[in-house]
């Protein structure tokens, strides 16, 4: 059996009469969008002004930009869906997610600090060396390919579904237009340009979210409990609708596996390789803490706003119809916004049409950012400066030709993969860096025996983990909304890595750097025993083990 993303033959979300204005107004936008990014794309060779925006962006503009980074576009849409369908369970992800800003803000100010902004160069801190380099490039492409698909996938059904074809060759069709569309914004943005989109982005998105929410609470005459009470009474389970357990994937492993899926979704989403780069375009410390002040703020308001259409999207159109389009909700957005006004007014093209471009937006921006952030280490750490010079290409023409190609790799792995479920990859990739990046950043700020072994350790060792429990967990195999849900392999009882990747990341790096085992073996061959008294001069042991003289 093959578990389609969306289920084919699915309703019309927008109908026949919206759908050719709202298709016009959303490729006009897109046009426009990518003429901006054109006129915001520096021509400068400066690798810092490129990189980092020459660390001079404004603390509020890069605050702003930073709660951008928060939306993206499978939060955007698969949120709301999950706490339309599973109620708590669904609320339990978006708060984890809105935490994750506050523990980046324990090490946002020894990162600005360090000048350093890609993960083999923070690896370096206690650990010189090439092969320091390559695993933090190493680690930063393993977060990145998958993340960068799960997005592109999540682009294209968005896509598929403002046109109303939710079939599998409109899917991959869809996919492959956006994908090519966001690899032309990324080849051309740097840190700059995508900052001042992602500011953008911000207010749009909330004022969408804020509409939508504020449209469908008219409809219960501005009561937010006749609202809860409706979202309940509408769902699949109304009894256990606001009690844990509703989802299957936090189901499976019980208050073990809730336990993990919160700590790989607070590490994991505080770790991502992208947000080094933005607090690093920070002036200074002071600014790079003002900035995530204002960050959190704004990324708090947006998970607010965003639960609150999720039980709006379950209140006024039902958990039922969302999960015949998606079993996982991924249309919820589309189908509240095409819910709450009359279906020929034109206040429901133009809502319809603001919620296509914040996806849209949100594609663009989390893709170019991720990618950009790979393509640096991929030109920093993994070429270097003999790399670069040994191909006898400039260092902004490696970015680039980096860029593109781990835009194309990841739209023809998506493509290829299109016949399956690949939500799973998001949770590998949060698994990664919660393991790898997380302890190895920790370790570098506040343990001064912290060195080259140890690190190697840690991120292979993290990385091995993440990598052999994933796949031996029930997202890979043995359940409905496995990868392969035919096939039965599961050996590791929960759904995310974290419980024993993270606690043994640490471990791996503890004993790669302290070595206990060399100090018992040095101890054992330098242990004190009975020894003569050479005190006296001209001294010398006879037979019977005493001193005499002469």
């Amino acid at each position: 059996m093959t578990t389609y993303l969306l289920s084919v033959g699915s309703p019309d979300l927008i109908g026949t009469a919206a759908r050719g204005a709202i298709i016009s107004t959303f490729l006009v936008f897109i046009g426009l969008c990518l003429l901006w990014v054109f006129t915001l794309a520096t021509q400068d060779d400066d690798p810092e002004r490129l990189y980092v925006a020459g660390r001079s962006l404004p603390p509020v503009l890069n605050g702003v930009a930073m709660a951008g980074e928060q939306i993206t576009v499978v939060i955007l849409v698969s949120l709301p869906g999950a706490i339309a369908l599973f109620g708590y369970d669904g609320v339990s992800t978006a708060v984890d997610s809105a935490l994750a800003l506050g523990v980046f803000l324990l090490l946002a100010s020894r990162i600005r600090a360090t000048r350093r902004y890609t993960l083999g160069e923070l690896f370096s801190l206690r650990a010189e060396g090439p092969g320091v380099r390559i695993a933090g490039a190493v680690v930063t492409l393993c977060i990145a390919v998958p993340l960068l698909m799960v997005q592109l996938r999540a682009g294209g059904i968005t896509a598929a579904l403002l046109i109303g074809m939710p079939s599998e060759r409109a899917q991959v069709v869809c996919t492959v237009l956006m994908g090519f569309l966001i690899t032309c914004f990324a080849g051309v943005a740097d840190l700059r340009g995508t900052s001042f989109v992602q500011a953008a982005k911000v207010p749009v998105a909330l004022a969408t979210l804020a509409a939508v929410t504020l449209l469908a609470l008219r409809l219960f005459d501005w009561s937010p409990g006749s609202l809860l009470s409706a979202a309940m009474d509408k769902s699949v389970s109304p009894d256990e609708y606001l009690s844990p357990g509703l989802w299957e994937h936090s189901a499976g492993g019980g208050t073990l596996g809730t336990l993990s899926d919160h700590i790989v979704v607070i590490l994991g989403t505080a770790m991502m390789p992208h947000l080094l780069l933005r607090v690093s375009a920070s002036r200074d410390v002071p600014a790079a803490r003002r900035s995530l002040s204002v960050a959190v703020g704004l990324t708090g308001l947006f998970y607010l706003l965003l639960i609150t259409t999720g039980f709006a999207a379950a209140a006024v159109v039902g958990g039922g119809r969302i999960g015949a389009v998606d079993v996982k909700g991924q249309g919820a957005p589309i189908l509240l916004a095409s819910e709450v006004l009359p279906h020929h007014s034109t206040g429901r093209v133009v809502l319809i049409t603001l919620v296509a471009c914040v996806a849209f937006l949100a594609a663009l921006t989390a893709v170019a950012s991720v990618t950009f952030a790979a393509a640096v280490s991929v030109t920093r750490d993994l070429l270097g400066r003999k790399g670069r010079t040994r191909i006898g290409i400039g260092e902004p023409a490696v970015l680039r030709l980096s860029v593109v190609a781990l835009c194309a790799v990841s739209l023809l792995l998506t493509t290829a993969v299109h016949r399956y479920p690949i939500e799973f990859l998001l949770a590998f990739s949060l698994s990664l860096a919660a393991s790898c990046v997380f302890p190895a950043l920790v370790y570098s700020f506040l343990w001064s025996g912290f060195d080259r072994r140890g690190l190697l350790w840690l991120v292979y060792g993290g990385l091995a983990l993440c990598t052999l429990l994933t796949l031996a967990s029930p997202a890979v195999s043995g359940t409905r909304y496995a990868l392969l849900p035919e096939q039965d392999f599961n050996l590791f009882p929960l759904h995310t890595p974290g419980l024993v990747s993270v606690p043994a990341a640490f471990l791996l790096g503890w004993l790669g750097s302290a070595r206990p085992w060399e100090r018992t073996t040095h101890h054992r061959h330098t242990a004190p025993g009975p020894t003569p008294d050479r005190g006296a001069a001209g001294g010398r042991v006879d037979s019977g083990g005493n001193v005499r003289r002469g």
